[in-house]
């Protein structure tokens, strides 16, 4: 996979969250998907996307606490 390829579908999915912010779970299940082929092939990874990762992870979960209660 070259690096430019990457880059250009990171793009495409934030472009996807701004015009539809309802689908985060998709973009976070997009997000796992592209860091996950990036560590089989050994490529170093984004630390903003690995952030994002994190970021949308813990908003998830703290919505999910929520609705618990």
């Amino acid at each position: 996979m070259a690096f430019d390829d990457l880059i250009m579908r990171i793009n495409m999915m934030f472009t996807d969250m701004e015009n539809q912010p309802e689908d985060a779970h998709e973009l976070l299940e997009q997000i796992h998907m592209e860091l996950n082929q990036l560590k089989a092939t050994g490529q170093p990874l984004p630390e903003d996307l690995v952030k994002l990762e994190q970021r949308l992870e813990a908003e998830f979960e703290a919505i999910a606490k929520g609705a618990k209660t």
